[in-house]
């Protein structure tokens, strides 16, 4: 397989739990060059082979000269935060071509913070996917998305996991199994692009209210039904997107938001964790190594919902309880007694 992949070295943008252990699973097939603004951490990689404590391959080379990536790199992996991807592809896309493929492993939404402040309902067109601010901000046509089961730190540790790569061109999907397949990462392929963007992101939201169910000593019943109540949530927000609701049912949805939601390794879980444990918003914030991409989910998907009129009360709450400081407990019997008609309605045609 590698002789066929390995003329050129394969990018990955940032040097975040995510990015390493993609860059760390890409080197079994190909050389990489990791991109950092850091300059101390890419001398740091060079010298030790060294990050997150954990020993990267020798086929990885970091770098913190943007251009060089693109130069050099004809397939990107872009795994950034959401608030600052715009910001990337502005630096790396006056470099890129047509020929280059990008697969993103973000997994939230870029969206203006002022305006989401300001409004109290926002458009479609206010809040677009990563591969939709690859498209704004490049020239770059073919995009992929990396979703799934993907908890970084199971990865960097060598444990087996399934990820889904989609895009509506079956040679990103195709390239995308070549460069990242091995014993230890099995790679699903989807066209359903959107849907997997979105499960991605939203997953993110019912897993901050997982932990707090935990960060209040509660049990697994209830997570339980969070969990499946969440998922349904999901499901009406990604039709009311445009997005198959057949996404939501595999590994990139339904196995994401398990793993998710049910893990001390996810920062989204361990952020509503520590919320439920009675932390401050701006305390947890300010200690976490890196960002929970739900809270920033949270708060545009709520503003999104109010304009679709959807009946998302768990979204509702969270948001209520992230942002607004409403009373956990209060909010926790609030669902416990919220009238839901049934429970597979979203099933229906």
């Amino acid at each position: 397989m590698s002789e066929k992949i390995n003329q050129k070295p394969v990018g990955v943008i940032g040097a975040g739990s995510f990015g390493t252990a993609i860059a760390n699973l890409l080197a079994y097939n190909v050389d990489v060059l990791l991109y950092s603004r850091n300059k101390d951490l890419v001398r740091k990689v060079n010298a030790s082979h060294e990050h997150f404590e954990i020993n990267l391959s020798k086929k990885i080379t970091a770098t913190h000269n943007i251009q060089q990536i693109a130069q050099q790199c004809d397939l990107i992996f872009p795994v950034v935060p959401s608030s600052s991807f715009r910001s990337l592809m502005k630096d790396i896309g006056p470099y890129l071509k047509p020929y280059h493929i990008l697969i993103h492993g973000t997994k939230g939404f870029d969206y203006s913070e002022s305006l989401v402040q300001e409004k109290d309902q926002i458009q479609r067109t206010d809040v677009h996917a990563m591969s939709e601010v690859i498209r704004q901000e490049s020239v770059v046509l073919r995009v992929g998305c990396l979703s799934g089961p993907n908890l970084a730190t199971e990865i960097m540790e060598g444990q087996p996991t399934a990820t889904v790569i989609s895009s509506h061109f079956n040679e990103v999907i195709e390239l995308g199994k070549k460069v990242l397949a091995s014993e230890h990462f099995y790679v699903f392929g989807s066209h359903d692009l959107l849907g997997a963007e979105l499960a991605g992101a939203l997953k993110n939201i019912i897993a901050i209210g997982s932990g707090i169910l935990r960060g209040r000593n509660l049990g697994k019943n209830i997570q339980a039904v969070l969990i499946t109540r969440g998922w349904h949530e999901m499901i009406n927000f990604g039709k009311s997107m445009g997005a198959d609701s057949s996404a939501f049912f595999g590994v990139a949805g339904i196995g994401d938001l398990v793993a998710t939601c049910t893990s001390k390794k996810s920062r989204n879980y361990t952020f509503g964790y520590r919320l439920g444990q009675g932390e401050d918003m701006k305390t947890i914030q300010e200690t976490m190594p890196e960002l929970a991409e739900g809270v920033r989910t949270l708060k545009v998907i709520y503003k999104l919902a109010r304009t679709y009129r959807l009946r998302i009360p768990i979204t509702d709450l969270l948001y209520k309880v992230v942002f607004e400081e409403y009373d956990i407990d209060k909010a926790l019997n609030f669902l416990m007694t919220y009238p839901y008609a049934v429970d597979v309605d979203f099933l229906k045609k």
